[in-house]
């Protein structure tokens, strides 16, 4: 007895290894190279150097806007089922940090029994009698080889994981509304400007009209104008459709009916502007933000600890124990013949013959996948926000293009009726230019929109936006 439980105890203060590799970014990983760290592809005219902001779509300036970010926040079914699985992973954590240690009960019963002669080595029958029992037990488990330990660094490793994955959840939601919100605007715009060209083909419609009945035209004219004036037609549904999509997104986002939405949401018609250029930082500070990065780095640390956790099952578990109590006919509880105790310490260990080291290599091989996906994701991180704002260029060059052109068509149109009014040129003329005008417009107003959209899909893969709760409105 005195030698076990020297044993136990030069065990216990002896062992300073933990079990497995210790946990560290590996130095070949995609996150530690240079290239990926260096400032990102920039176009000057579209964005600019600068941090970029945890609340990035307060850069609009749009209350409204600012309102529904908000309510989003404290109201989406997504963030809550987020929330309850960072709880759930926060209760894991509590479980892991539990393992081993102190550890007691309590165990009380009676029965009526008739034990076993022969396992008394007794050749009668023993007497049937009432036998109660009350014990008070304790225990300290040696974390000797640091598996308990790993298994909390996993959990807390996993639960990290989970916290990054709810921010995924957060920057996601904001960019929903955000272009839910744009959708509205734009349809309500272009549907507006889409009303104007179509009075303005209808008034061709009946000038053409009034052409034929005077001897002046023909009727290929006329029905060429009505064709046109009802495929104008024909598109306003669909502007009305994009408005109630929008609209209903944002009823999802927010948790609430569509009538309950922020006042003016519907009718907004002027899209969310940026006042400034983009500011997008650089690839250290891109990998470090997005939450998708983090989420798999720390998946990776989980899985290196549970190498630790598996390697811990070779070796065995030394606890040390004491236990006081009673045993016996229940009327002689207590009394000195049916008084127990016992203390030491007590060794389990497995022989490592049942797949042990099997779930070792299951382990490093996990580990190899989790570095593969890490390194994954952040090659994925680079290649989405250098297309964004690649595409984002693109759409402003674009937008830039027709309002150049827009303008020509407007100092057209503007030429075109003072002509009209000098009587240097006809009505039908006047009316043809201001339509190209208008036509312009629309044309503008779909590609303000497509620029709306790409300014808010390069917040979102600059993973801005997840810190803090949202940010004030």
């Amino acid at each position: 007895m005195k030698r076990l439980m020297l044993v136990g105890m030069a065990l216990s203060l002896g062992a300073c290894a933990l079990v497995g590799p210790d946990y560290e970014v590996p130095k070949d990983a995609a996150v530690q190279r240079s290239d990926l760290n260096g400032p990102l592809r920039q176009d000057a005219d579209s964005v600019v150097s600068a941090p970029v902001p945890e609340d990035w779509w307060q850069l609009y300036q749009d209350q409204r806007l600012n309102a529904l970010v908000r309510q989003a926040l404290s109201a989406n079914t997504e963030l809550r089922v987020a929330a309850a699985n960072i709880a759930k992973a926060r209760a894991q954590v509590e479980v892991a940090e539990s393992q081993g240690g102190f550890s007691g009960g309590i165990k009380a019963g009676a029965q009526r029994l008739q034990e076993s002669g022969e396992a008394f080595l007794l050749p009668e029958k023993v007497p049937v009698a009432t036998i109660g029992e009350a014990i008070i037990s304790a225990s300290y488990q040696f974390d000797l080889w640091g598996t308990f330990k790993r298994g909390t660094e996993a959990a807390k490793a996993n639960a990290d994981a989970v916290q990054a994955a709810a921010d995924t959840a957060r920057i996601t939601l904001v960019a929903d509304v955000v272009k839910a919100y744009t959708q509205v605007c734009s349809a309500n715009e272009e549907y507006h400007i889409a009303r104007e060209s179509l009075d303005l083909q209808e008034q061709g419609v009946k000038l053409n009209q009034r052409l034929r009945d005077a001897g002046r035209g023909d009727e290929t004219q006329v029905t060429r104008s009505q064709t046109q004036f009802k495929s104008l037609r024909a598109e306003l549904p669909r502007f009305k459709a994009e408005r109630e999509t929008g609209l209903y997104t944002l009823a999802a986002l927010l948790a609430k009916p569509v009538e309950q939405l922020p006042a003016g949401t519907a009718d907004c018609a002027e899209l969310p502007h940026l006042a400034q250029l983009v500011p997008v930082g650089d690839g250290a500070a891109l990998l470090k933000r997005r939450p998708d990065v983090r989420q798999a780095e720390r998946q990776l640390a989980a899985a290196t600890a549970n190498i630790g956790v598996a390697t811990g099952a070779l070796y065995p578990d030394i606890s040390i124990g004491a236990q006081v109590g009673t045993i016996g006919i229940l009327e002689n509880l207590g009394e000195p013949a049916t008084n127990r105790w016992g203390f030491g310490p007590q060794i389990n260990w497995s022989i490592p013959t049942n797949g042990t080291r099997a779930r070792i290599r299951m382990a490093e091989a996990s580990t190899q996948a989790a570095l593969a996906h890490f390194d994954g994701v952040v090659l994925n991180a680079i290649r989405e926000t250098q297309t964004r704002l690649a595409q984002y260029s693109a759409l402003l060059d674009r937008r830039d293009a027709l309002a150049e052109a827009e303008q020509s068509a407007k100092e057209a149109a503007d030429q075109t009726h003072r002509y009209y009014q000098a009587g240097r040129e006809s009505f039908l003329a006047d009316l043809q230019a201001t339509r190209t005008y208008t036509d312009m417009r629309a044309q503008l107003a779909a590609a303000n929109s497509q620029v709306a959209m790409g300014q808010i899909g390069v917040f979102l893969a600059l993973g801005g936006g997840w810190k803090g709760g949202g940010g004030k409105p």
